[in-house]
């Protein structure tokens, strides 16, 4: 700080420099309006009064330490604040720098929405010796396809009514989260497309239904949709519900990627005729999801309550969605299906970083396996059990592009959802106020003049050519494989690279079990696959989501040792299907 500026602080501290000048600006103004000497001096007048106002409220005020110290002045650091994101966004950060998505995803998203070229000139600018690079292999001899509409059917063998799907749909996104012209146009897309779209947990509104796109029904812990008087299931108006043609695939949500293992709940201000409506609760009261489900408490529980579903519904195709948490849990509900014999007829694996809605910080960032994992535990656990065939694999999780589409599928999926894919063909540019109801863009707000600036028919032709547009770039990515299906696409196709001078296949970077495999590591017939399976299977009860009695499933012992107290295991095997 110069030598005079230090001296003048002193005597007049520079931090009330600015409401000194407010206080002069006011005198000073107020004595040329008295004097008639110009139009600037009532201007000066009114400007510097409300300066000093400002100022003396702020040093009067005893909330905010920066205000006290530095009048009027500090306000400019809550602005700058305020508008941190957009500046990040829009002047600092790279095309590449993801936060969440980067600048070249949402790009890629906005130019297939819109119909727009989305090639890229003078080669790629992503950083191909970088650790973690990933690409797919091509062949000398390319197929061509006909068609970039590729599906796949979901049901199991006890299912009645099978449903052939796209292999790219809309996530799960409540209205209520979303706004009624969000959704509208969503489902008028899926309708348009062919593809299916999640209700979220929310249950079906009547925005829904006016497009009449294929939905899947996702029940949460509040049963909202199918819920009495006292928030328990309602058998008759699921039925209502279930049996509706426009209802395709039913799903209970038992965890997900934003805050998994945490419920949550809609203040009552919120819960608006519509939505009280949809959900069937009470208009302005607190709409509660718990943490747990309370129509069952065990694995074989779960099982018979999706077995219960499936005959309510007359014969669709029902399942669950989940984030992996304790492994034995997972491990749980797998020995039930072999207990019991009964199986869903799809899971969904939600990674912990999918999430559109808010959560706390230390959930979004801290808590549930990411999507590679927990698909990869999911598949493989399947795989060795010889259960794969019977159940088909959903995965969510920052998927955009068609090679995300690729990834995932060869990581085991069957088929992928996106949710802020779909937000950004909306319109979403990422403003990061979701749960504040001030969307810029009225894709997550409840405010009814910002929804105005969603205008549906424009946004179902932009929902419809983003999924078109990603299949058409999938179809030439399974073209230059040499390949006729994505489902055809495995590990040993995607290449990372694993240091600078290193690279491998998926399939020899990552763990891939054989049919069965863990089925003869259960009998003692063959050595555990994995660590994950010899420290936990032995723990995973049938019976219970919680560890075999007595035994602890992470004791304080050297990595890769078994644990101290292991439930000997009767062998087991797959009950044949009945068609």
């Amino acid at each position: 700080m110069m030598t005079w500026l230090i001296t003048l602080d002193r005597f007049v501290p520079v931090r009330f420099l600015t409401l000194s000048t407010c206080v002069l600006m006011a005198a000073g103004g107020a004595l040329a309006w008295h004097l008639d000497a110009g139009v600037l001096g009532p201007w000066l007048a009114v400007l510097g009064v409300a300066g000093t106002w400002v100022g003396v409220r702020d040093l009067r005020q005893t909330r905010h330490s920066v205000l006290r110290n530095y009048p009027v002045i500090g306000h400019l650091r809550f602005w700058l604040e305020f508008i941190r994101p957009e500046i990040r966004q829009y002047f600092i950060e790279s095309d590449h720098e993801a936060s969440p998505f980067s600048r070249q995803q949402r790009s890629l998203v906005y130019q297939r929405a819109k119909g727009e070229s989305d090639k890229r000139p003078f080669g790629t600018q992503v950083d191909v010796h970088a650790e973690g690079h990933e690409w797919i292999n091509h062949s000398l001899v390319p197929t061509t396809l006909d068609s970039h509409d590729f599906r796949v059917l979901i049901g199991g063998p006890n299912c009645l009514q099978p449903y052939s799907a796209s292999v790219f749909n809309i996530s799960a996104m409540s209205f209520g989260a979303l706004s009624a012209h969000a959704i509208l146009a969503l489902n008028g897309g899926a309708k348009k497309g062919g593809f299916m779209h999640d209700t979220g947990e929310g249950s079906i509104s009547a925005y829904h239904r006016t497009p009449g796109g294929d939905l899947v029904w996702e029940i949460g812990s509040g049963y909202f949709g199918c819920r009495d008087a006292q928030g328990r299931f309602s058998e008759e108006k699921f039925v209502a519900n279930a049996t509706s043609a426009q209802v395709k695939l039913i799903e209970i949500k038992l965890s997900q990627g934003a805050k998994p293992g945490h419920g949550g709940v809609l203040p009552g201000p919120k819960v608006t005729p519509e939505i009280a409506e949809t959900r069937g609760v009470a208009v302005g009261e607190d709409c509660v999801s718990p943490a747990a489900h309370t129509e069952f408490g065990t694995p074989v529980e779960l099982l018979l309550f999706l077995s219960r579903l499936r005959r309510l519904s007359g014969g669709k195709p029902v399942g669950f969605k989940l984030c992996i948490g304790h492994p034995w849990e997972w491990f749980a509900i797998c020995k039930a299906m072999l207990e019991t014999g009964l199986t869903p007829d799809f899971i969904v694996v939600d990674g912990a970083e999918g999430g559109t809605g808010a959560a706390p910080l230390e959930f979004s960032d801290h808590v549930g396996a990411p999507l590679q994992e927990g698909l990869l535990l999911v598949h493989n656990t399947l795989v060795g059990l010889n259960l794969r065939d019977r159940i088909r694999l959903g995965a969510s999780g920052k998927i955009v592009s068609a090679f995300d589409i690729a990834r995932a599928m060869a990581l085991g999926a069957d088929w992928c959802n996106s949710a802020r894919g779909f937000m950004f063909a909306l319109g979403c540019i990422q403003a990061q106020h979701c749960h504040t109801g001030a969307c810029p863009t009225g894709v997550a707000t409840q405010d009814a003049q910002r929804q105005q600036a969603l205008v549906v028919p424009d946004k179902i032709e932009r929902v419809a050519r983003y999924h078109r547009n990603t299949l058409h770039a999938l179809q030439e990515l399974v073209q230059a494989a040499g390949l006729r299906h994505p489902g055809e696409i495995t590990a040993a196709h995607i290449v990372r690279r694993v240091a600078n001078d290193q690279v491998r296949l998926l399939r020899n970077q990552l763990c891939f079990l054989e049919p069965g495999e863990l089925l003869a590591a259960a009998r003692g017939e063959a050595d555990w696959p994995h660590n994950v399976y010899r420290v936990y299977w032995p723990v995973a009860r049938a019976d219970s989501f919680q560890p075999a009695d007595g035994v602890d499933p992470q004791p304080h012992r050297p990595v890769g040792t078994l644990p101290r107290r292991i439930v000997p295991l009767q062998p087991v095997s797959v009950p044949a299907p009945t068609r």
